[in-house]
């Protein structure tokens, strides 16, 4: 099945060579590329997150494989939905769904179960596969939203999800997406977030999903991150940089009430 774009148009240009060439401004910001196992970016409208997103994707050598973590904002579907068959068009084309890894992940990952229904309204990975068709055309994705689940089992999620990818023949990245602090002042919203990127830096999944609830962090993505970061373990990780940490109020001016957003990546 072929899942059709439903955010192109308001989140990120719907004619391709408008979106290609905003795709490379966003690019053209980031350094020397080089290998990682995963990377966090940032999913609102391109016009707010989009430089950040790019500078981030930028610095990663984006290989042949790609699975992408997301929030289910909508509450559709399936708690661990993954888009298991077919592939997603975009604006650029489409980008095909890596079936055997998907069916690898169902296989091994308790509590996954394949679900487009979770995925139909999502934007949050839809706005980040632009980025992994300009970079890597011939790349294969397996979109995975989440819903819920307790730290015990998202830790065991991304344990096994890591486990499954240290073993796959072919090289895997981990695409996390979350934005971070929802409509709280500038300068609140970024004391609130060093706090959660600390953790994240630190590779350390159980402390940022606690800080996050301890501190109330509204990181619309803690869920995919903290699978991310459990997996990254598993895979060898040892090392988490921030790329760049902003926020709306950067292109708004308008800090009163301010969406956080911060690029990193896991080598």
């Amino acid at each position: 099945m072929k899942r059709h774009p439903v955010v192109a148009g308001r989140f990120y240009p719907n004619d391709p060579r408008e979106l290609q060439s905003q795709l490379d401004l966003f690019l053209a910001r980031g350094a020397e590329p080089r290998d990682a196992f995963g990377l966090i970016a940032p999913h609102a409208g391109y016009v707010y997150s989009g430089a950040i997103a790019g500078e981030t994707f930028a610095r990663v050598n984006i290989p042949e494989r790609v699975v992408l973590l997301g929030p289910n904002h909508t509450g559709n579907g399936r708690s661990w939905a993954v888009y298991s068959a077919g592939s997603w068009l975009t604006p650029l084309g489409e980008c095909p769904i890596d079936e055997n890894l998907a069916a690898l992940i169902l296989a091994e990952c308790p509590g996954t179960q394949a679900d487009e229904q979770a995925h139909r309204f999502e934007h949050s990975l839809e706005v980040q596969i632009p980025f992994v068709q300009r970079l890597a055309p011939q790349a294969q994705i397996v979109p995975i939203c989440l819903g819920g689940g307790t730290l015990a089992e998202l830790l065991l999620l991304g344990k096994s999800l890591g486990a499954i990818l240290a073993s796959y023949p072919r090289k895997t990245l981990i695409v996390a997406s979350s934005d971070m602090t929802h409509y709280e002042p500038g300068e609140v919203a970024e004391k609130k977030d060093r706090k959660a990127i600390e953790q994240i830096l630190k590779l350390d999944a159980a402390e940022l999903f606690g800080t996050v609830r301890a501190d109330r962090i509204s990181m619309c993505g803690v869920l995919p991150v903290t699978v991310m970061l459990a997996a990254v373990r598993e895979m060898g990780a040892t090392k988490g940089t921030l790329v760049h940490y902003g926020s709306s109020g950067d292109i708004t001016h308008d800090w009163t009430e301010v969406v956080g957003y911060a690029g990193v990546i896991i080598e």
